[in-house]
């Protein structure tokens, strides 16, 4: 059962905001972005990240210019209560950049990113179509990436 949502208002709004824009800015400049006291970021920032909606600080990393020059979405059906078994053997794949469980005509959908597309396609019908538990699959080639945040 996950817990219930944190109360956020419109400061705490303000500082993910620009911790998404730039996460390795100081909180000095945090503060003064959001027209408060550093003392005040500081303890603001410590609360959303003890009370788990800042989950960790990460690099935003441009795919095609690390290497990976092929990436698509794929989406999996799954057998019927196969997902925590498959939740664990697809964060074994290293090309799987991130895990969707979903409702509607498919169960899952990955970001699948590889270095080319013979990469990708071994990824894709020797490693996740061979999984056992998966039903079908579909692939939907990324021709472009637009980051908007």
């Amino acid at each position: 059962m996950q817990s219930p949502p944190v109360q956020l208002d419109a400061t705490d709004e303000r500082i993910m905001a620009e911790l998404r824009r730039d996460a390795r800015q100081s909180v000095t400049a945090i503060a003064q972005k959001c027209h408060i006291s550093r003392a005040h970021a500081y303890s603001r920032i410590n609360r959303l990240q003890d009370e788990g909606v800042i989950l960790r600080y990460t690099a935003l990393i441009d795919p095609v210019k690390a290497g990976l020059q092929a990436s698509a979405y794929v989406t999996l059906k799954l057998r019927q209560h196969s997902w925590r078994e498959m939740r664990e053997r697809l964060t074994a794949i290293k090309q799987v950049h991130h895990i969707g469980l979903v409702g509607g005509n498919f169960d899952v959908i990955l970001l699948v990113r590889a270095q080319n597309n013979a990469e990708l396609r071994h990824v894709i019908f020797d490693q996740l179509q061979s999984m056992p538990g998966v039903l079908d699959t579909q692939t939907f080639l990324i021709f472009e990436d637009v980051d908007t945040r």
